[in-house]
């Protein structure tokens, strides 16, 4: 095995594919359930990137979890993903304005419903 750490994110990312798939399915479960506003902005942050996440193809998620989340760098997350380093960096840009377009879309809602 030429890179055993690239290999180790190889199974965390798999790993992490299927918690996400069991998140997703939880989420929509959670959805319909009471929510409170005892747990503070922290926890509704956390779960609209976690939503905003979910919105994102799995490549593109995967590119941002281990980017950012890992922090890896593009060359390291493109051995992960068996891709090329431009190919990271690509996706990456579309990630991040897919992301940038759907909380700009969440502070325009939650802006007009305060007026």
């Amino acid at each position: 095995m030429e890179r055993p750490v690239a290999w180790i994110y190889v199974v965390a990312l798999n790993a992490a594919r299927k918690q996400w798939r069991r998140e997703a399915r939880r989420h929509n479960e959670r959805i319909d359930a009471n929510v409170t506003s005892d747990h503070g902005d922290i926890v509704v942050t956390a779960l609209d990137v976690q939503a905003a996440l979910l919105q994102l193809a799995p490549r593109q998620r995967a590119a941002v979890v281990l980017r950012y989340l890992a922090d890896l760098s593009t060359k390291d997350v493109a051995t992960v993903l068996g891709c090329a380093e431009g190919t990271v960096k690509a996706t990456l840009h579309q990630a991040l304005e897919k992301l940038r377009i759907e909380f700009d879309d969440d502070d325009a809602a939650a802006e007009g419903a305060a007026t």
